[in-house]
């Protein structure tokens, strides 16, 4: 069967501006695959992958930057501007050329080259900003800033977070209908949170469902994040109503988001589907990203690796119980973390043709 266009597929949940010119790059639709080694390794007896490092820019941020772009030219723009600690400014940079926009980008000032690299080859102008997403009152100054900037040029700021773009953040619910679609007795959902919209968006996109009666209940749609940036994880395992701001020290792209954005919806949609949070360390974060490359040949960037170690330490508290799937979404490419991605394996070996024959044995490991 011939394949809609993912906003057209599900525009009866998606009555925002600008959907009628909302730009198509192929994005959504990314598989379902189930774990072959860590979760029976760890007990988890159907341990699933949402590979949102699939689509086109490598990250879920296209499912946002379609209908972003598509809200910028309805609205008669010829440009976007927009802030990022990565992830959103390649997307937006490549919806905004295919739509031939002039884009510009502030972005966090330790966001990874590959993903810098990745902005500039689709053509955007791109700004380091010192202490944007790690300081959480300068991130606020910055960002009101560079609102008040935008606004003055009949511009929208662009940032993935419902707090202050609602109408392209609900591109990222379709995440939701194909994780029904293709698991509808899903008992948990693993989500990584930074300022929490992906989050947001996955719960809001199950009440769509059970709103229109496709569903009875939601999963557990858990909140995990890196020790160094703990604004929702603990406060929702305490108990508490809201997020906090912290001074992120987190050195896991994409998750440093120190002010508070939509923290407080996700502590709310979590407690209401009986989800929890989950601080992971980032050694192991690393970990579990080496052990998706080399256990299950899956390759995400530190920050889609996050989910699963959520799913590891839930199962470790005994949280996971009956077989029913669990669903860790992962995030972005590992491509666009090139440090961290050279990290997890050795050096290649030179050799002359000589050499040949003697390189043709498994090593002890691939034999045992």
């Amino acid at each position: 069967m011939a394949r809609d266009g993912l906003y057209l597929r599900h525009a009866d949940f998606l009555p925002v501006p600008g959907l009628d010119r909302a730009i198509d790059l192929g994005q959504g639709f990314t598989p379902l695959v189930r774990s072959r080694s860590i979760g029976p390794k760890a007990g988890i007896p159907d341990l699933r992958f949402k590979m949102e490092q699939l689509n086109p820019t490598g990250s879920y941020k296209d499912r946002f930057a379609g209908l972003a772009i598509g809200e910028a030219l309805c609205g008669g723009a010829t440009s976007c501007i927009a802030t990022s600690s990565g992830n959103t400014g390649a997307a937006l940079a490549a919806f905004a050329a295919s739509a031939g926009m002039d884009c510009a980008l502030y972005v966090s000032e330790n966001a990874p080259e590959g993903k810098l690299a990745q902005m500039l080859a689709y053509g955007a102008r791109v700004y380091r900003v010192d202490r944007f997403t790690i300081d959480p009152e300068e991130s606020r100054a910055i960002s009101e800033m560079l609102e008040r900037e935008a606004e003055a040029r009949g511009l929208t700021l662009f940032i993935t977070a419902y707090a202050i773009c609602p109408g392209p953040m609900e591109g990222i619910k379709t995440i939701a209908y194909e994780l029904h679609a293709d698991a509808p007795d899903a008992a948990d959902v693993f989500v990584p949170v930074g300022g929490g919209g992906l989050h947001v968006a996955i719960a809001r996109g199950y009440d769509d469902l059970r709103g229109a009666g496709l569903t009875g209940a939601s999963p557990r749609i858990h909140a995990v994040q890196p020790e160094g940036n703990d604004t929702v994880a603990t406060p929702l395992r305490e108990g508490a109503t809201e997020a906090r701001p912290v001074a992120t020290s987190t050195t896991i792209s994409g998750l440093g988001v120190g002010f508070i954005l939509d923290g407080h919806e996700v502590i709310r949609h979590a407690r209401a589907t009986g989800g929890t949070g989950h601080v992971i360390d980032e050694d192991e974060i690393r970990a579990v990203q080496r052990r998706l490359a080399q256990e299950e040949g899956i390759l995400v960037e530190p920050a889609g690796a996050v989910g699963v170690a959520g799913a590891l330490a839930a199962a470790r508290e005994g949280q996971l119980t009956g077989d029913r799937p669990a669903i860790c979404i992962l995030t972005g490419h590992g491509f666009k973390d090139p440090g961290t991605m050279q990290s997890m394996g050795g050096d290649a070996i030179r050799i002359g043709r000589s050499d040949l024959p003697g390189t043709f044995q498994p090593t002890p490991e691939a034999a045992s």
